[in-house]
């Protein structure tokens, strides 16, 4: 409150405090933006989470099941660079709505698929959606900053992470229960994301690119090609390390604490949603974090403050097990926001591209490195997954090739 009161005494009498009402007209955009990916990361979360529900209804067998994935993470892991690409010189701000009802759509395909083929067109539909929803929107949320790009893509991000978590919760509760029709409810969230980001767009149109020129470039150096490739190279060795280990988590957790603790799958899903829960408290945190102390510095402490936990896990009792896990989700998820600002800083004037790929990558990575983690399980145990997957922080030691990006003052 005091700081608005300095900011209403600080202008003439007569006119409205501009800088205040940018700050609030800032974070109204970013929540907007935060809550519009929450809602689409829970439709995109919520198709794995029926799967048996598909599963008996269609009969599928568990290469059907895997289409399904192959097919949703390939359409939003592929087209989303090139939607990027094609914004950065053709802005395009009605493509959130229209991004989102594509969702819709294929929720509503979903609902009231009579065979397997059309489950395919739906997951392709909530794919395409999904492809469109993340670079635009995190263009969105770089105009939305106010020079906080990691305040900002944190605070984006954390929406998604958000929906996530939830989606098997209420998937349990309110769509297996009651079959396959219940998923039409889902649209009623689509819905509402639509009319959220309709306003988001007019807000763009009027307001967002003249935020985006005002911060873009600022105290940054420009690199040359040689440590553009560089930076490049060692954000996607971070990348492929940190997503090939939060899927073994994601994927697995669940049969590895049935296999090794005997848990009952309910309570092994809570423990999985505290997992989920604690990445995205890390991602919240890490964002603001790397606006004041850079990018490099929260990229190590993310890679090489998990070491320890990642190492531990596999041979620690369910309690501690519980206490690791959150501790690796707390401190691992720290690390996208300021690598994606950092790959931006990297590129400047590429702001969608960049999320593209960043959001791409994370869809590739981890749909390919479920199955191959499946694969290596049924060759030599859960617990074996776990054991190697508790090295792959070390990668974190490429940060040490990290061209900076600042200005040195």
């Amino acid at each position: 409150m005091s700081d608005y009161s300095s900011d209403v005494k600080s202008n003439p009498p007569g006119l409205a405090p501009t800088v205040d009402d940018s700050r609030k007209i800032l974070v109204s955009i970013l929540g907007a933006v935060a809550v519009s990916h929450c809602c689409n990361d829970f439709i995109q979360a919520m198709l794995p989470s029926i799967y048996p529900l598909l599963k008996s209804n269609f009969s599928l067998s568990y290469a059907q099941i895997g289409l399904i994935t192959l097919i949703y993470q390939m359409t939003a892991s592929l087209l989303q660079p090139w939607i990027g690409l094609y914004t950065d010189k053709h802005p395009k701000p009605w493509l959130l709505p229209s991004g989102m009802v594509a969702t819709l759509f294929g929720i509503g395909l979903l609902a009231i698929a009579p065979h397997f083929s059309v489950v395919l067109l739906a997951s392709a539909l909530i794919g395409v959606g999904s492809a469109t929803f993340h670079p635009e929107a995190s263009r969105v949320a770089r105009m939305a900053s106010g020079g906080r790009f990691g305040t900002a893509q944190s605070t984006f991000q954390v929406g998604g992470y958000i929906g996530t978590a939830f989606a098997p919760l209420v998937a349990a509760m309110l769509i297996i229960p009651h079959g396959q029709l219940a998923v039409g409810w889902l649209m009623l969230i689509a819905l509402f994301a639509v009319i959220v980001l309709s306003g988001i767009s007019r807000w763009t149109v009027k307001h967002g690119h003249a935020h985006m020129k005002k911060h873009n470039g600022q105290s940054l150096r420009s690199l040359s090609p040689r440590d553009v490739k560089l930076a490049l190279s060692v954000v996607g060795v971070l990348l492929l390390a940190k997503f090939t280990y939060i899927a073994s988590i994601s994927n697995y957790y669940i049969f590895y604490l049935v296999e090794r603790f005997q848990l009952p799958i309910p309570q092994a899903q809570i423990y999985l949603f505290t997992f989920l829960a604690a990445v995205a408290i890390g991602t919240l945190v890490g964002g603001p974090v790397g606006d004041r102390i850079g990018r490099k510095a929260v990229v190590w402490i993310s890679f090489l403050g998990v070491i320890p936990f990642s190492l531990l896990m596999p041979h620690a009792n369910l309690f501690w097990t519980a206490v690791l896990t959150v501790c690796i989700g707390l401190v691992f998820s720290s690390a996208f926001a300021a690598l994606v600002v950092y790959a931006q800083e990297v590129l400047p004037g590429r702001t969608g591209m960049v999320a593209g790929i960043m959001f791409g990558t994370m869809f590739g990575i981890g749909g390919i490195a479920a199955a191959a983690l499946g694969k290596f399980a049924d060759w030599y145990g859960i617990t074996t997954v776990y054991n190697a997957c508790g090295f792959l922080p070390l990668l974190g030691f490429a940060t040490l090739l990290m061209p900076d990006t600042r200005r040195v003052k």
